[in-house]
């Protein structure tokens, strides 16, 4: 069932070397395939994948990013490497006594159809460490993953622990070695957030220790690796010390020139690894227009660093429901790369009816209730939701700045609104462990909910969030609640899968909601907390009512695909990177 619901694509890759080149054309006038190969293919590197299907797990959006990217490289035939690490170990959570209790399982790479490929090894300043390189080819795609037994889980130990920076260093250290062990060498390498950036100094190490000059060297990796962003303040990141380098990622580098250089870089003994990132990259990009706006970065020398805005994506055929993707097609809204239609988009997305939206979104209510099937809620109890019932969800990472305790500020208010629309409310995420603060939080609204009679009928947490579980939300819930403070959020990609979905999105204006002017969804607005809450609740009301009226549904539902469709879709980004990179 869990590898059936993540993987319901009904529209074949491009199967033609005359579709391969088409969407190149429309990318640049000199054929990538010139310039990308199976043998030098586009190499893209992260410390966190979210692909259940295939046996990683990953801790929210960076993860849910990394493996759309993938599987949009494989529907486009685009040469791509995952170069990732596979933890042999991943975190759950469920209720007891209205407790969440965190757990363990183990993975073994060979149930998901991983193969082994060799052993390459990674120093430290008292040992060496063997990596078994592993591989799963898919199409024009495919994983490249490095792992060991004591490897860990994802994000294990504090962010700027001896461990954590151990995960990193094997992962761009060794994910490097990998690569030259199969016989790859990048086109470009693209860093997906700092965590990875030992692997452009790897590839800086191999270039200098193979005769090139130190400068010739780096201004080479400059030019192709393409550092992405995806936080908004250089302060929220976790420091290293110097003692750290020295045991850690010194004993891995060749030169002495590039250990001068990486030497240089920090200050008082402490470095962010934003700051070497932003200088071994010469290609820098936002996640969102707002964020490549607003990230706070600088560099050494403190100036501010520029970032290209490439908006995240999602992968359609993965996260909207196949019939809905039909429809997209066969209506002259998509394309066969699943990009808007080039005649007449608008008016083709205003031809859909309100009827055909019910009936949509009714298939979508079956497909998650069979998800739910085989799920509990904070009582161990299964739900089921009617298919006559109006359904809101908010389903992201928890953590403070997106407000997930928001539409419980006042619970009276919330409970009438349920109960008077016939709606239910579905609250799902995940708390990082060790997230003290928004652990408290979670419990004290679970026992919020609990004491009030209607919110205990009405109010569902649903622990162990995962893909499937935001993929089923998505597909059913009639509407979607995203609260993040504004100017905090740089991008988010669930939204974007309600919006595919034909849900009516409530959110306030930020990430890449913001990509848009705010009349095109059900705004939160307000200078205060006090008046984004009354706000949120007055949206509430609107969506409910718009739900049984068909020519606001019909309005709502085709101002948001109009003016994100674009947006959403994993081949637009794809197309934008690709773009940027050649």
């Amino acid at each position: 069932m869990e590898n059936q619901n993540l993987d319901h694509r009904v529209y074949h890759p491009l199967d033609s070397v005359e579709d391969v080149e088409q969407f190149y054309s429309a990318i640049s006038r000199d054929k990538l395939t010139q310039k990308l190969s199976p043998e030098r293919p586009y190499c893209y590197w992260t410390i966190e994948t979210y692909d259940k299907s295939n046996g990683i797990r990953g801790g929210g959006g960076l993860g849910v990013l990394a493996a759309d990217m993938r599987r949009v490289a494989e529907q486009l035939q685009v040469p791509f490497v995952l170069v990732t690490p596979f933890y042999p170990w991943e975190s759950h959570q469920r209720m007891q006594n209205m407790e969440q209790i965190d757990y363990h399982e183990e993975r073994d790479y060979h149930d998901f159809g991983f193969n082994y490929v060799d052993n390459v090894r990674i120093k430290t300043s008292t040992t060496s460490v063997e990596l078994s390189v592993i591989e799963k080819q898919m199409g024009s795609s495919r994983f490249l993953c490095i792992t060991e037994p004591n490897f860990g889980e994802l994000y294990s130990g504090e962010s700027g622990s001896d461990h954590r920076l151990y995960q990193e260093v094997a992962l761009g250290f060794g994910g490097y070695q990998a690569l030259k062990l199969v016989g790859l060498r990048p086109a470009v390498i693209q860093l997906n957030e700092v965590a990875t950036f030992f692997a452009a100094i790897a590839r800086l190490d191999e270039l200098v220790s193979s005769g090139m000059n130190v400068y010739e060297a780096i201004v080479y990796t400059r030019k192709h690796t393409l550092y992405t962003n995806h936080t908004l303040v250089q302060a929220a990141e976790a420091t290293f010390h110097y003692s750290q380098f020295e045991r850690y990622v010194f004993p891995n580098i060749k030169s002495t020139s590039v250990k001068r250089w990486l030497s240089d870089k920090f200050t008082d003994g402490i470095i962010r690894l934003s700051t070497p990132t932003v200088e071994i990259a010469e290609l820098r990009s936002g996640v969102s227009k707002l964020h490549a706006r607003v990230a706070n970065y600088h560099d050494i020398n403190g100036g501010k660093i520029k970032f290209k805005s490439v908006t995240n994506g999602i992968h359609m055929r993965t996260w909207v429901l196949p019939e809905i993707m039909e429809y997209y097609h066969n209506h002259d809204i998509l394309d066969k790369f699943d990009l808007p239609t080039v005649r007449d988009f608008e008016g083709a997305v205003e031809k859909i009816t309100a009827a055909d939206i019910r009936h949509l979104k009714n298939l979508g209510r079956k497909r998650l209730n069979e998800i739910l099937a085989h799920r509990t809620d904070q009582y161990g109890n299964p739900i089921s939701i009617p298919e006559d019932a109006f359904l809101f969800d908010f389903k992201r990472r928890f953590v403070d700045y997106k407000r997930p305790t928001l539409p419980f500020n006042d619970p009276d208010r919330l409970a009438d609104i349920l109960e008077r629309n016939n709606a239910h409310y579905i609250l799902a995420g995940r708390v990082h462990m060790g997230d003290s603060t928004m652990f408290g939080k979670l419990m004290n609204t679970l026992k919020l909910i609990d004491s009030h009679p209607i919110l205990r009928q009405r109010v569902h947490y649903l622990p162990d969030y995962d893909e499937e579980l935001g993929l089923g939300l998505s597909l059913g819930a009639n509407s979607s609640i995203n609260t993040p403070i504004v100017g905090l959020e740089a991008c988010g990609t669930s939204w974007m899968k309600d919006v595919a979905n034909m849900g009516l999105l409530i959110s306030t204006h930020d990430g890449g909601v913001a990509d848009m002017p705010s009349d095109n969804y059900l705004t939160i607005e307000g200078k205060t907390e006090e008046q984004e809450t009354d706000n949120l609740y007055h949206q509430m009301e609107v969506a409910c009512k718009a739900w049984s009226n068909d020519f606001d549904l019909e309005y709502w539902v085709h101002k948001e695909l109009i003016a994100y469709l674009d947006i959403c879709s994993g081949s637009r980004m794809m197309r934008d990177y690709l773009n940027y990179l050649f």
